[in-house]
């Protein structure tokens, strides 16, 4: 049970995923105590949104106005309106505590609007309101030690809200653009060492050939430490300033090179689909029969949660009756890096090796961020150790 807004007077609402879940069935309550089922347009786990529309025939439905801009400051009142505990609906009043928070690990478009305004289990979906009326953030997460509200809750921007809104709306799916870069944060001694006063920023560290950045000329070590006039604390910052946008807006960038300031125009484009998906179950007498493997592009790395700068062959599905299902040898999202000390760059090389009969199987995968080089027997004993 959750919140929700209105957000189309024909019947568009707004919750978070986390709230629908996955329920085979969905029904909306209005505050009339009218009662509405829903389909699902679009479920967004990765910023834990999901958009609904219910039918009120040829009703125009109450709507909340988002907000145009994302223009809060920490002390603005706000009200929180849900249905906490199940009990109806609520509206608690607060304050903005602060308009940036990205270490929350709700999604993984950290940026959020933090109030304390009450905000209890059964609040999640519903709407942070600003004094104008302007729907200015959707409620998804509460800070508490025991499950209640502690004066520490969270909300989604509306900018990111709207965001989701016109993908399902226009689309029917989410296609986030991209600057094309990898990036560390900059600590206290990186700081020191390219001449900041204080920590903060995003330092390049990769560039996806052909991407937006590397077309604007940045390079690595560049320091992007701000985007559109907004500072750029930390990569979810940034994630979430990207990805509110469209392709082909462009953005101002603030970047540090060689102790020097700079504004570098960047114009954000799509994901690319550079490889093909190319997805295949491998079948055959090798220790990865049975398992269903892709190629991972940017777009497609960015669909399942992964870095989209990862390149390689993605394990999707691992059938259970299988030598790799039964003895462990992979297990979905494991990268495969290298098979019989050769190079598995697509999902073509990775067959060319498996028709190959084979003494010992020796092979190297990228696992929950580390690597892992293992080698299986003919009698199915695996082994692996993490990489040096």
């Amino acid at each position: 049970m959750g919140s929700g807004v209105i957000v189309r007077a024909d019947g568009v609402v707004v919750t978070n995923n986390h709230v629908i879940g996955e329920a085979d069935t969905i029904k909306v309550v209005l505050a009339d105590r009218r009662e509405y089922d829903a389909e699902v347009i679009l479920a967004d786990a990765r910023t834990d949104l999901a958009i609904l529309r219910i039918d009120a025939g040829e009703e125009d439905l109450p709507v909340a106005r988002l907000a145009q801009i994302d223009q809060m400051e920490v002390g603005d009142i706000v009200l929180a309106i849900g249905n906490p505990f199940g009990i109806g609906q609520t509206v608690t009043s607060g304050i903005v505590s602060a308009t940036a928070r990205t270490q929350v690990g709700v999604s993984d478009f950290g940026f959020f609007l933090q109030t304390d305004a009450a905000v209890n289990p059964g609040n999640s979906g519903g709407a942070l309101v600003a004094l104008t009326g302007d729907l200015v953030g959707i409620n998804t997460a509460i800070f508490s030690r025991t499950g209640d509200t502690s004066g520490i809750g969270f909300a989604i921007p509306a900018s990111m809200v709207r965001s989701v809104l016109r993908a399902a709306l226009d689309e029917g799916e989410i296609i986030r653009p991209w600057l094309g870069i990898a990036g560390q944060p900059v600590t206290s001694d990186i700081a020191r060492a390219v001449g900041l006063d204080r920590p903060g920023g995003v330092m390049i560290s990769d560039l996806y050939a052909g991407g937006p950045a590397a077309l604007s000329g940045l390079e690595p070590g560049d320091v992007i430490l701000g985007i559109d006039g907004e500072d750029v604390v930390d990569e979810r910052g940034l994630r979430f300033r990207t990805a509110t946008r469209e392709a082909g807006d462009h953005v101002q960038l603030l970047i540090l090179r060689d102790g020097e300031r700079s504004v570098w125009d960047v114009e954000l484009a799509l994901l690319p689909e550079v490889p093909e998906r190319q997805i295949t179950r491998l079948d055959g007498r090798h220790p990865f029969q049975g398992i269903t493997v892709g190629n991972l592009s940017p777009r497609f790395a960015e669909e399942l949660g992964v870095d989209p700068m990862r390149s390689g062959v993605v394990t999707l599905e691992v059938s259970r009756r299988s030598p790799a299902g039964r003895f462990g040898f992979v297990r979905p999202g494991d990268i495969i890096l290298n098979v019989q000390n050769e190079l598995v760059a697509s999902v073509d090389d990775l067959l060319a090796i498996t028709e190959r009969p084979w003494e010992n199987w020796v092979y190297r995968v990228r696992r929950s961020g580390r690597l892992l080089d293992c080698a299986v027997a003919k009698n199915g004993a695996v082994e692996c150790r993490v990489s040096g």
